[in-house]
């Protein structure tokens, strides 16, 4: 069965804090998320001539006691783009620790 979890957290910024709420769901399915970090966090514009209506690419890199790898995002709202970019960066870690059922 699907299970919908509803959480909310503080941060140090809008993605901080979408960084927190997001473990804050998920740790206690995949405990291996406290290991990996948020390293580094950038944001381009893609399009200047846009103005306000621009794309913009959120590029994430994270690290746990082994790895660094680096995830992107692209779109006209910079939290979408964090989102993106924060949500597989996530998948990320968890890639190959997860048996299919």
């Amino acid at each position: 069965a699907v299970e919908s979890i509803y959480t909310a957290a503080e941060g140090n910024g809008p993605v901080n804090a979408l960084d927190n709420a997001l473990r804050k769901a998920l740790v206690q399915y995949f405990p291996t998320l406290k290991e990996m970090h948020l390293a580094d966090y950038k944001v381009r514009v893609l399009d200047d001539k846009d103005a306000t209506a621009a794309k913009v690419r959120v590029l994430i890199e994270s690290k746990n006691f082994e790895n660094a790898w680096n995830t992107v995002g692209v779109s006209s709202n910079v939290i979408e783009a964090s989102w993106e970019a924060l949500v597989d960066s996530m998948r990320y870690a968890l890639l190959g620790q997860i048996s299919p059922e």
